[in-house]
């Protein structure tokens, strides 16, 4: 277990599969794009297990070899079909919304690093007015996909923050790789489609059901108790 070096500053949050189950406008936009490419339908399990890759990524992972060059139609006809759904399709977890206006009442500043365009995560936060508790978002297309760790470096320079005081809670071994290489504490939630043991081989603060959990961990429940869980 990682180690907390300062009292909690700001948390960085995942969006997808960590905040909001979006699952259904990707598969629905996946889906829209292979049927105008006349490119076999995958089905929603092999989606939602490319959900936090890039759109680039999430091609090769679901079509056939020689289907893989055609990347910029294939992220041209998602993304038009996106517009249309993404927003109306996405559903917070349950208790998300009540959890992000506790840690603001702790003073505790929050924003996002995601592979997902920010237009989509501002106009998804706008369905319960939680536009305003994330003043910073690092969406894709702001940086380069994770896990490279400069979205992370981002939001910890926007928000004014030492990373030694910051935490970054998401859902995927992507999300532990990039915190990892931000040199930011990590906490794994399982609301998505990674299972505990695939965070044993990176250094986790804690493993979270889901987001909500965040409100039982000491730190923030005596926030100068900073030994790991």
């Amino acid at each position: 277990m990682s180690e907390l070096k300062l009292p909690v500053q700001t948390i960085i949050f995942d969006f997808d599969y960590t905040l909001v189950d979006s699952a259904g406008g990707t598969i629905d936009g996946v889906n829209f794009a292979f049927d105008k490419m006349g490119l076999p339908l995958a089905s929603d399990a092999a989606i939602r297990k490319t959900i936090g890759l890039s759109l680039p990524d999430i091609l090769p992972a679901l079509a056939r070899e020689a289907d893989t060059k055609r990347t910029d139609e294939f992220e041209r006809l998602f993304f038009q079909r996106a517009d249309e759904t993404m927003v109306a399709l996405a559903e917070f977890y349950a208790g998300v919304p009540e959890t992000i206006q506790a840690l603001q009442n702790l003073n505790i500043q929050l924003a996002i690093v995601s592979q997902k365009n920010r237009h989509y995560i501002q106009g998804i936060l706008a369905k319960e007015n939680l536009v305003d508790a994330f003043p910073v978002i690092v969406g894709g297309g702001d940086a380069p996909y994770k896990p490279n760790p400069e979205g992370l470096h981002m939001a910890v320079t926007e928000t004014n923050s030492d990373p030694r005081s910051c935490l970054y809670v998401g859902d995927s071994v992507t999300d532990a790789k990039t915190a990892q290489r931000a040199g930011i504490t990590f906490i794994a939630t399982l609301s998505g489609v990674t299972p505990r043991a695939a965070f044993e081989d990176y250094d986790v603060y804690a493993i979270l059901e889901d987001v909500p959990g965040l409100l039982d961990l000491e730190f923030l429940t005596r926030p100068k108790v900073l030994c790991p869980l």
